[in-house]
């Protein structure tokens, strides 16, 4: 009489083990995938992030390279502008003491040159002059130098994202709790890295 009751306690034991482990199948695949969905979620943002650094780095590279360009015109126009007005102030010492027309026009232009000479060196109200291009180059040099540190952390985090993804995944399809801590992990620290190429505390 006792066996019936032996068989009977080992099938309810068998069954509820078997929903037991049913149930922390079911609440992993849950967590597996609201844990795709938020490691997406940061995949995304950090593709965002990244080709905005580059693009942003292209951008202020070529802005960097035209300002120093447009710079080196300047400097080159001034430099004949100088190298003129040199030859001016020769040719008034030269002219004859009593010929008034002459001296005045080599005079004149003097002045007009060397007024010339004094914008291309600093124009304020154009932002053109050699200080302001200099000034402009810089802080465009300074934008794509951030945006290239930036971008090599964006790498980083959506290869770390998309293999995290791929493990939880994994783990999802054939319920390996290793598989989703590891996924985690590599996730966060994804995450971490793309946080970094905002904000560059490394």
């Amino acid at each position: 009489m006792g066996e019936p009751t032996d068989v009977s306690e080992m099938v309810e034991d068998a069954e509820a083990a078997s929903e037991e482990k049913n149930r922390r199948e079911r609440g992993m695949r849950i967590r597996g995938a609201l844990l795709v969905s938020i490691l997406a979620m940061f995949l995304a943002i950090a593709s965002i992030g990244g080709g905005n650094a580059a693009k942003t780095a292209t951008e202020q590279a070529i802005a960097a390279s035209n300002t120093y360009a447009f710079f080196q015109a300047k400097n080159q126009r001034q430099q004949a502008l100088k190298l003129a007005v040199d030859r001016f102030e020769i040719d008034l010492l030269a002219a004859p003491p009593g010929d008034g027309p002459i001296r005045a026009a080599i005079t004149a232009k003097i002045e007009a040159y060397t007024a010339t000479i004094a914008r291309l060196e600093s124009e304020p109200e154009t932002g053109e002059g050699k200080k302001e291009l200099l000034a402009r180059g810089a802080m465009e040099s300074q934008a794509r130098d951030h945006a290239m540190r930036q971008d090599p952390w964006f790498d980083a985090a959506e290869g770390a994202l998309q293999i995290a993804i791929v493990l939880v995944s994994v783990s999802i399809i054939i319920a390996a709790a290793p598989l989703f801590w590891i996924g985690m992990i590599l996730g966060l620290s994804g995450a971490g890295l793309a946080a970094n190429g905002f904000f560059l505390w490394v």
